[in-house]
């Protein structure tokens, strides 16, 4: 496989109170959700950066997830990003995309990851970012050309502002519930009533 995707679950999720990453959905976990999501669209391989929370979140996930500890994440998003990166190039070299994706997008499918490499295929492009509610994010591909931008991140920033700084390269794909995401507990009641 020439795409590898990168799931980001290391926050704290400060303004919740406890690991997202765990909260209960359709059966299953947020980030059991988005890890089934990526095993199912069939790229490899899939690495998982964990932090605030690892130990709980270790514990429950499947044996074969492959895991990297980010002790660093509380220096902001991009630190996560770049361990999760260097992982997955170390785990194979020959990679030629990356997609980075976060772990409480609750209506991640499978079919939104191949639809990335899909956009990919057809456009050329070297950034294929999902958009939803008038903005442009998670989650994102990434050819090898911008490997070696996405090691050098710093500071809370993510990736956001590479699509800025090369929107000439990159298309979109339509990602029409990626807003969805879990920051505070009215977000979550809003999504299990759905």
């Amino acid at each position: 496989m020439d795409t590898g995707i990168v799931i980001l679950a290391a926050g704290n999720s400060s303004r919740l109170g406890q690991p997202k990453q765990l909260l209960a959905f359709k059966q299953t976990t947020l980030i059991e959700h988005t890890i089934k999501a990526a095993w199912q669209a069939n790229f490899q391989p899939i690495i998982v950066v964990l932090g605030a929370y690892a130990k709980e979140i270790q514990e429950k996930l499947p044996a074969e997830v492959n895991l990297v500890i980010n002790n660093n994440w509380s220096a902001g998003m991009s630190s996560s990003i770049t361990a999760g990166v260097a992982a997955l190039i170390k785990q194979s070299p020959m990679i030629e995309n990356i997609i980075i994706a976060v772990s409480d997008q609750a209506f991640i499918t499978a079919e939104i990851f191949q639809a990335l490499k899909q956009k990919q295929i057809s456009t050329k492009k070297g950034i294929v970012a999902s958009t939803y509610a008038k903005t442009t994010g998670t989650p994102v591909l990434f050819n090898k050309q911008y490997f070696p931008q996405l090691l050098s991140l710093t500071g809370n920033n993510g990736a956001k502002s590479m699509l800025k700084l090369h929107g000439n390269d990159v298309a979109t794909i339509a990602f029409a519930l990626g807003n969805i995401d879990i920051d505070t507990e009215t977000d979550y009641d809003n999504l299990i009533k759905q």
